[in-house]
């Protein structure tokens, strides 16, 4: 969202107030509709998880509690992928990723190891594979995560949408979460979503962007505490261009999270629970 000055804020008020029409971006509307052609699906899997060589999307944001909006750490963390298109004449890509968050203390930026006396984990998965399929004007989207004999399969979903803003593509993809947790009665229920702004015409400095938001709970680490999680993203396409003691946090604690999975079947060996 653009802040205006001052100035600007009354300026526009006086517009509107005496009847004036502002200019207004040249935008694709939402409709009912996904938004996508096959332009746009190209532009999407290209952006998102790359053309066959591995690629990393980092990220630095804040988790506040909800609804106070009081800060309780900082985070950062990464989503390496790697994709492959089992018929390069279809509109079907698979994405083979990993991803880690890391919590970062709030008043000295440390890696933050224990809250309150119980031990912090990140968020971590070892592996997703999501795969995407062009039907229509929409994207349908399957994702797999977890070990047996606890793999998920979620979908499919078909919630995200195409616009464009100028020159830039808007992929916006809401995530709704609501399913039982294992032993009890109780319910996991969490919202995301995602608005990544790719600019695929060679002129932008940054042209893959994110701007990610989650609205649930923590961790068990945190009693499940009501939180608002929000990341800003970018696309990086080497290791090294990775901050530096994040890097070395992964490679010294976390070095599955080095690269991405490299194809279908260390996904499912993983799956089987063999790293």
């Amino acid at each position: 969202m653009t802040t205006l000055s001052r100035r600007e804020t009354l300026l526009a008020a006086s517009a509107l107030g005496t009847g004036l029409t502002l200019p207004a971006l040249a935008a694709t509307p939402f409709l009912a509709k996904g938004g996508f052609d096959a332009a746009a699906f190209k532009a999407w899997a290209s952006a998102r998880i790359g053309d066959g060589q591995p690629i990393w999307w980092y990220s630095s944001g804040s988790v506040r509690a909800y609804p106070s909006g009081d800060l309780l750490f900082f985070m950062e963390g990464f989503d390496g992928a790697t994709s492959y298109w089992p018929d390069p004449k279809t509109n079907l890509v698979h994405q083979y990723n990993r991803k880690i968050y890391i919590f970062r203390d709030a008043k000295t930026g440390e890696v933050l190891r224990e809250w309150k006396g119980k031990k912090v984990e990140p968020v971590a998965y070892p592996y997703q594979f999501i795969t995407y399929e062009l039907k229509g004007d929409k994207v349908e989207t399957m994702v797999e995560q977890g070990t047996k004999p606890r793999v998920q399969r979620i979908g499919p979903g078909t919630d995200m949408t195409a616009r464009k803003v100028g020159d830039t593509y808007v992929f916006t993809a809401p995530v709704y979460l609501d399913f039982p947790i294992p032993g009890g009665e109780k319910r996991y229920q969490a919202f995301e979503n995602y608005d990544f702004f790719v600019n695929t015409d060679g002129r932008a400095k940054e042209p893959h962007q994110l701007s990610w938001l989650r609205h649930g709970p923590l961790g068990a680490w945190a009693d499940g505490a009501d939180s608002i999680m929000h990341l800003v993203t970018w696309r990086v396409e080497r290791w090294e261009d990775i901050a530096a003691d994040l890097r070395s946090y992964i490679e010294k604690e976390q070095p599955l999270w080095r690269n991405p999975p490299k194809d279908l079947a260390e996904i499912r060996r993983l799956q089987e629970g063999n790293v």
